[in-house]
């Protein structure tokens, strides 16, 4: 599972590598299916495109490490939906999401390939990421705020000696 943190961090505008896009498509598979399906609306709906592998949901082992550093180990598994779309310009967009949500799977996979487009990318980095983007820092803001509301601090008083 990802950290949403380091799916958030700032970006530089011109950034187009690889970095980039890992961070944009982490934020589209984090993002609520609802608010992708208002964001393709916006945008105008789906592109043409065909669609390579239409979404499907399957399972996943999760690893572990005691501690993060120590040997790894099978935690369990998780469920995932994955989609493979291509534009009729060539641009081929994936997505993997945690859940079995095959809309949302959807159209992140034609998000990610909107985002190669050079025609459309900062129109999707403008009127999707940066919305989707600020919406997840919210939900990660409102956790640890509730986090911190239900923190207990303990202390140890010191007897003096009798």
């Amino acid at each position: 599972m990802h950290d949403a943190r380091t799916s958030l961090q700032s970006h530089d505008p011109v950034d187009t590598g690889q970095n980039r896009r890992k961070q944009v498509m982490s934020i589209l598979a984090s993002a609520e299916p609802e608010s992708l399906s208002s964001a393709m609306d916006a945008f105008g709906g789906c592109p043409r495109h065909e669609t390579i592998r239409a979404p499907e949901t399957g399972l996943i082992m999760v690893r572990g490490r005691m501690g993060g550093t120590g040997t790894p180990f099978n935690l369990g598994e998780v469920t995932i939906t994955r989609c493979a779309v291509r534009l009729n310009t060539g641009e081929t967009g994936y997505s993997y999401i945690l859940g079995r949500h095959k809309q949302h799977a959807h159209h992140a996979a034609l998000f990610d390939a909107l985002w190669q487009k050079q025609t459309s990318r900062q129109r999707v980095e403008d009127d999707v990421i940066s919305i989707l983007s600020a919406k997840l820092q919210q939900r990660q803001n409102d956790l640890e705020e509730e986090t911190a509301a239900t923190r207990v601090d303990f202390f140890t008083m010191v007897r003096g000696e009798d």
